[in-house]
């Protein structure tokens, strides 16, 4: 049982430490909204990394920000979170690796090896909450300037790349809690034979050999 929750909890966490890359190559983390547009002539949708803008005949152009200090602090704060969540991944699938009972990795300390499988747990979920904390974050902002109507630069709508980050972080939650149930799971123990300690309630008589006297003295001769 605790086998299989320990390859569960490593596949989920490498599936979501994958849909992490997936979600920062996506360029819709945001997309110009249509609302009360009649004619559209240009789509701009961006992510963390570039800003992209396509005409209604399919031919679109993309640019790097060009400064890291001029961007707003959500986004260089969902970008160290991104990083992080990367990094607590790695570390997490590694843990993972070592500490399986089925992995040969480490030798065969099941105690020590469940301590590392738990590290690892914790690992994934702080990777699912770095990756939850910046998706959330930038949809937040994407959201309250859509609905302030005194906003004056183009308002945006939740694209697919925060969609892929909300699976990926829930998905490593889900590994990292798979994870740390599992140490609480113990393999069936050998039985313990206990001495049989029979409990007798009569006394142990114990016969005494008594040398009867002998009628002859150490010199008699026969």
């Amino acid at each position: 049982m605790k086998e299989i929750v320990e390859v569960t909890a490593l596949f989920l966490g490498f599936v979501s430490w994958i849909m992490i890359f997936v979600s920062l190559q996506d360029q819709y983390w945001k997309e110009s909204t249509t609302d009360g547009s009649v004619i559209t002539t240009s789509t701009i949708y961006e992510n963390l990394w570039m800003s992209c803008a396509s005409d209604s005949t399919g031919i679109y152009n993309c640019r790097d920000f060009p400064s890291l200090f001029a961007l707003p602090g959500y986004i260089q704060a969902s970008r160290a979170l991104m990083i992080a969540s990367i990094v607590f991944g790695t570390f997490g699938l590694v843990a993972t690796l070592v500490g399986m009972q089925c992995s040969k990795i480490g030798g065969e300390n099941y105690l020590l090896k469940g301590r590392i499988a738990a590290i690892g747990g914790v690992f994934f979920l702080l990777q699912g909450l770095s990756t939850m904390i910046a998706v959330s974050w930038y949809a937040a902002n994407i959201t309250q300037q859509f609905f302030d109507q005194f906003y004056p630069g183009t308002k945006y709508e939740i694209g697919e790349g925060l969609y892929i980050g909300w699976s990926s972080a829930t998905l490593a939650i889900c590994g990292g809690s798979c994870l740390l149930c599992a140490c609480k799971f113990k393999n069936p123990s050998e039985k313990v034979s206990y001495p049989y300690q029979s409990s007798s309630r009569g006394h142990v008589l114990s016969t005494v050999e008594t040398s009867a006297p002998s009628n002859y003295g150490r010199n008699a001769y026969v």
